[in-house]
């Protein structure tokens, strides 16, 4: 396997990175919270992709994998800098963008803030807002008044240790929220969901779907796929999806 590289960016920040030479549009993978690009669905499509021949890169948020920076010190706003400084950095042309969890709502802030870069997307239990719509709105009394007095608060996690839910985390992701104003995403998208995710539910990928003005946008529900959505069946799905957008 290839060394792992490294970007520095005009934030201050150092992200790793692996990037496949290849035909466009370039496949671009955003994993999910404290997730890396070493998770199977990165390394399996990046594998897909070099086998024919595609441009591809994955590359760890900071804080994340082996990026520089401390999770608990990051907020969804610092990783869609992230996001802008790897694709501006090094890529070039139209792209096919594929969010997973967190990563899908990166995603749909890259269509907000480059738009003419994107030539597809497919999302994987996409979680939009879920800073506001998860954490928030399901904090108790206690909860809000710790996160007040402490700066933050810890919550179980299903598929890992549990997670460090800090004010500036909640308090920038208001600044971030997709469902609440006009979205649009003028190229095709496919959304894959499992019935059976207990992080990221069928309500939110409906609200999605709902929500967006795209003229070709389409929904998979998988029955009794969970949330990492990587056994052998549903990378397969990934790859259509991803062979669906390209046209």
């Amino acid at each position: 396997m290839a060394a792992t590289q490294f970007l520095d960016t005009a934030q201050g920040r150092r992200l790793a990175y692996h990037k496949t030479e290849g035909d466009g549009p370039c496949i671009v993978f955003l994993g999910g919270l404290k997730s890396d690009m070493e998770g199977t669905k990165a390394v399996h499509l990046e594998a897909w992709a070099q086998a024919q021949g595609r441009a591809f890169l994955r590359f760890d948020y900071s804080g994340h994998g082996e990026s520089l920076g401390r999770f608990e010190e990051g907020c969804i706003g610092d990783w869609h800098e992230d996001v802008l400084a790897a694709l501006d950095a090094l890529t070039d042309g139209p792209l096919v963008v594929v969010g997973s969890s967190m990563g899908g709502w990166q995603a749909l802030l890259l269509a907000r803030a480059r738009p003419e870069r994107i030539a597809g997307m497919v999302t994987i239990a996409a979680a939009p807002d879920f800073t506001e719509d998860g954490w928030w709105a399901g904090f108790d009394a206690v909860q809000r008044e710790t996160l007040e007095r402490e700066g933050q608060v810890e919550l179980p996690s299903d598929y890992m240790e549990p997670y460090i839910v800090t004010r500036r985390m909640i308090e920038d992701g208001r600044k971030r929220l997709v469902l609440r104003e006009p979205l649009r995403l003028p190229f095709p998208v496919r959304c894959l969901q499992g019935t059976a995710d207990t992080a990221v539910s069928t309500q939110t990928a409906l609200r999605l779907l709902e929500h967006a003005e795209c003229g070709d946008m389409r929904l998979l529900l998988v029955k009794d796929a969970d949330h990492r959505f990587s056994d052998g069946p549903c990378l397969g799905l990934i790859e259509q999806a991803v062979l669906d957008v390209l046209g």
